[in-house]
Formats: structure tokens, C-alpha cells, sequence
């Protein structure tokens, strides 16, 4: 049997997952990651999209805003901000996030409007997906 990666998702109001899995996908603020088991330690930055959890041949996605990715020699611990179940997500909610997000771009300056566009784009894509 393959190695598994010990895997661990946070909010603040919740653990939403905790187990070992064949693999996970990650939205980083600087291009999408993959992480399996014995991967090399590092922490990014996560923007809204989605986490996809690969266990046993079965795909289950997340929808995430902001936070962080942690790899270590334990696994992956990622700390979200918002975190929700893709099945639970509301496309009329994320429809009224997004008209919020394409006004908090049009009045971001400098060097916010890449985070405010990186969370439009997430949200766009996510919306997409439904």
C-alpha cells in the first residue's frame, strides 16, 4: 500500500477534516500545489477556490477563503479562514459574493488589487464548478 499523507483542515469554528489521504490540491496565492505523503516542508498562502481531497478514488472538494497551508514532516495542516463543503455551497451566496468582490476590486488600489482580484477570479471559478 502507498504511503498515506496525514491530512488536517481548520476553520475557526470547526475541524472540517482530519485523516490520512492519497493526496491534496491547494489553491496557493502563488499557483495551485499538490502535496502527497513525505513531501518536503514548506507554508504558502491560500486563495479562495477550492480543495480537492484524492482518497481511495474518491474526490471531495472544499470551497476556501483565505489562510494557510503548512506542510511538514507530519503532513498537511491548512488553516482556513472560511471553509465550507462544496456540496453545501449556495449558488444564489456565492452569486451575492461575488458582485461584493467585483466592488471591493473596483475601490482596492496598489497593492491590494491583487489579492481582490485573485478572490474575484476564486470565486468566478467556484461559481463555475456548481
Amino acid at each position: 500500500m502507498a504511503d498515506k499523507l496525514q491530512f488536517s483542515l481548520v476553520s475557526p469554528e470547526a475541524e472540517l477534516f482530519s485523516g490520512s489521504v492519497d493526496q491534496v490540491d491547494v489553491p496557493g496565492t502563488e499557483g495551485d500545489f499538490g502535496v502527497f505523503a513525505d513531501h518536503a516542508p514548506f507554508m504558502a498562502a491560500i486563495r479562495t477556490g477550492a480543495i480537492t481531497v484524492f482518497n481511495d478514488g474518491t474526490e471531495t472538494q472544499y470551497m476556501i477563503q483565505g489562510g494557510f497551508a503548512d506542510v511538514t514532516p507530519d503532513g498537511l495542516t491548512v488553516l482556513a479562514e472560511i471553509c465550507i463543503l462544496m456540496s453545501d455551497v449556495k449558488a444564489d451566496t456565492l452569486a451575492g459574493e461575488i458582485t461584493k468582490a467585483e466592488a471591493a476590486l473596483e475601490a482596492a488600489e496598489g497593492d491590494a488589487s491583487l489579492p481582490a482580484a485573485q478572490h474575484l477570479d476564486g470565486l468566478k471559478q467556484l461559481a463555475e464548478s456548481l
